[in-house]
């Protein structure tokens, strides 16, 4: 790099500073200071000229490394060996369990086998007239002998008839018809009591439980419930028509334990259904 001398020389030195070559002589307005940096930060031609130089080399080696990382990756790539991955361990399955041994001192049930059934077709070997008749009657056909036999079964047993199942009984009657159900019991028809029937008569009356609900509220009354007496004089069903709704349950109960006298109808007895009342009074 080319260096250039600038000597700067004050008002101080007056005439003889003036006479020197190379010398500059500085304004009187202007800092000193101030222009000496000016002149030692001024690039020079030489500088100039150089810089173009030394960006195309900066940019010139980033490329080479910008490529390097890209090229030298596709030259390392590791390689893979696909025959590693056809190898599969199978496993056997375990061996099937031995039978268990037979119980010492036993007697082993004899295994029968049943003989299979081989149908014998005897089929008749049909052979060509030697002569052909002139005329054939209406009534006669030229079927052959005697039709074969094709329930016949190798190794049968006498008596048997055909379509019998292998491993029957001999002299077996086959399946029974299956028994058929029970006719349905005729639903009993509910006579009301009335004009034509009269009610029948209490056999047994169980009291009602009065409830403490009922008691401590001063609450009394009539329950009137609608019962349903079967063929044997029992109640089968009650249901409340009127009362109070703290009298209803312990009505019903009561109801439910009564007993009655069996209504006939025509000699036979019949389900009636009638009209009950339960009381419920306060003890004085």
């Amino acid at each position: 790099m080319a260096t250039q001398r600038i000597s700067i020389l004050g008002p101080e030195q007056g005439a003889p500073a003036r006479k020197a070559a190379g010398s500059l002589r500085l304004p009187p307005t202007m800092n000193n200071d101030v222009f000496l940096n000016a002149l030692l930060e001024m690039p020079t031609t030489q500088q100039t000229r150089r810089s173009p130089l030394k960006w195309l080399s900066a940019m010139g080696f980033h490329i080479v490394i910008v490529a390097a990382l890209i090229i030298v990756p596709l030259y390392t790539t590791g390689t893979i060996h696909l025959n590693e991955y056809h190898e599969i361990p199978v496993v056997a399955p375990p061996p099937p369990l031995a039978p268990p041994p037979a119980p010492a001192g036993g007697t082993v049930a004899p295994h029968i086998t049943h003989p299979k059934a081989k149908l014998n077709y005897m089929l008749q070997q049909l052979t060509a007239p030697t002569a052909i008749p002139k005329t054939v009657s209406a009534g006669s056909d030229n079927v052959g002998e005697a039709a074969p036999d094709f329930g016949g079964v190798e190794g049968g047993v006498p008596g048997g008839v055909i379509g019998g199942q292998i491993g029957g009984v001999l002299g077996g009657t086959g399946t029974s018809a299956p028994t058929p159900p029970p006719a349905p019991r005729p639903v009993q028809k509910i006579v009301r009591v009335g004009s034509h029937i009269k009610p029948p008569r209490q056999t047994y009356s169980a009291d009602p439980v009065y409830p403490p609900l009922a008691r401590e509220t001063h609450i009394w009354g009539t329950v009137v419930v609608d019962a349903v007496i079967d063929e044997h004089g029992n109640v089968v069903q009650a249901r409340v028509v009127s009362g109070h709704p703290l009298l209803m349950d312990a009505a019903l109960k009561a109801v439910l334990l009564w007993k009655y006298e069996p209504t006939t109808l025509n000699g036979q007895p019949v389900s009636v259904e009638l009209q009950v009342q339960v009381q419920f009074k306060l003890n004085s």
